[in-house]
């Protein structure tokens, strides 16, 4: 005979209100560890692409100079700014690439977790931002409504994520906190879970 699923209450405060709610530990655990696999596929899909486009040294291989100088609208408030990144493609290129690989393996494998997902979230963040048509005036629009696109979605996603500590369910993380320098550190935790 099969067993219910635990259920859990989650007590909070949320904008001044008191919160709680029911909640399946079983389904819980799931959704997250599927989240979790979805946003590593993302990354590291998107930085074996960019590494893999024309070979790492070609002058065919993918850049973000053609990105950050083409593709920013004029009427973005940041537009300045992505075009001095423009300038920087011998930094900016690997720090995509690789960073996006990594964090899709940190995802994946739920190594340092918390790190990779504050890193994948600033990394959307920054794309979300260059997405902008316009400024605050003009409700902040992207190319298919305003305000919200699949980078900002990806970007609240990977806060939950982290704030659930999500690399604990079948992850690395779960041995790392065990060890002793993580329990000598503390501060460890943090890039954690």
């Amino acid at each position: 005979m099969a067993t219910q699923p635990a259920e859990r209450t989650l007590r909070s405060e949320l904008l001044g209100r008191q919160v709680e709610f029911n909640y399946s530990e079983t389904w819980l655990a799931y959704s997250m560890l599927s989240l979790r696999l979805v946003m590593a596929w993302v990354f590291l899909q998107a930085g074996l692409e960019k590494l893999l486009e024309g070979g790492i040294g070609d002058p065919l291989a993918w850049s973000s100079a053609g990105f950050l100088q083409n593709a920013i609208p004029e009427a973005n408030p940041l537009q300045g700014l992505f075009l001095w990144f423009a300038n920087f493609g011998s930094i900016i290129d690997p720090l995509v690439i690789f960073g996006q690989i990594l964090i899709g393996l940190a995802l994946l494998f739920g190594v340092f977790f918390r790190f990779a997902a504050a890193m994948g979230a600033l990394q959307m963040a920054m794309f979300w931002t260059a997405a902008w048509q316009g400024g605050l005036m003009a409700g902040f629009p992207v190319e298919n409504g305003y305000f919200i696109d699949s980078s900002f979605v990806y970007m609240l996603l990977l806060f939950g994520l982290g704030a659930w500590g999500a690399g604990r369910l079948l992850g690395v993380d779960r041995a790392l906190e065990e060890t002793a320098t993580v329990k000598n550190n503390p501060w460890l935790r943090l890039l954690l879970g």
